[in-house]
């Protein structure tokens, strides 16, 4: 029997669950269709800092990407080991290195953009121009709320509700 006092909760239709399964289906999308040039999408972040020819260190990538340090270190392995990005030493700190995309990486950006740009179009299909302006707008209203909040301090739950006890 369900208990009337709780409203009715449906997870499954709430913004941050809608939004969530977007930005996973179009990474799975972007995945599959990057895939052919190398590329994933987790690696975009690193793809859009280093694309003018920028050296960035470790550090600054993981600032950038927003993403943990040891993620980052793994990324950054594996897109070496691909050939995407060069690893050299940072002049003004011995112990760091600095990373830039290598010419192959530079080379097939462009048609990773053109991919990435389909795929944009092809997932805003149903809506108007103005519609994609107001939904961008909106998710980076949302979205500089979520990181404000994400970077306050952490909030304690609430405590549970005491029940009566039975005389």
């Amino acid at each position: 029997m369900q208990d009337r006092s709780i409203p009715e909760w449906n997870p499954f239709s709430t913004p941050g669950h809608l939004v969530n399964r977007l930005a996973r289906a179009l990474g799975r999308i972007g995945d599959a269709r990057l895939r052919a040039l190398g590329f994933g999408v987790g690696q975009l972040p690193v793809l859009a800092a280093l694309k003018d020819g920028a050296a960035l260190s470790q550090k600054a990538l993981v600032g950038l990407a927003r993403i943990e340090q040891s993620s980052m270190a793994q990324m950054l392995a594996r897109m070496e080991r691909d050939g995407l990005v060069r690893r050299e030493p940072d002049p003004a700190d011995g112990r760091a290195s600095l990373y830039t995309l290598t010419p192959l990486a530079r080379g097939r950006l462009p048609a990773a953009r053109e991919v990435l740009t389909q795929g944009n179009r092809e997932a805003m299909a149903a809506l108007d121009e103005g519609e994609v302006a107001q939904l961008v707008g909106l998710l980076k209203r949302v979205l500089a709320t979520v990181e404000a909040i994400e970077a306050a301090p952490p909030v304690a739950p609430p405590a549970p509700a005491k029940r009566a006890r039975r005389r």
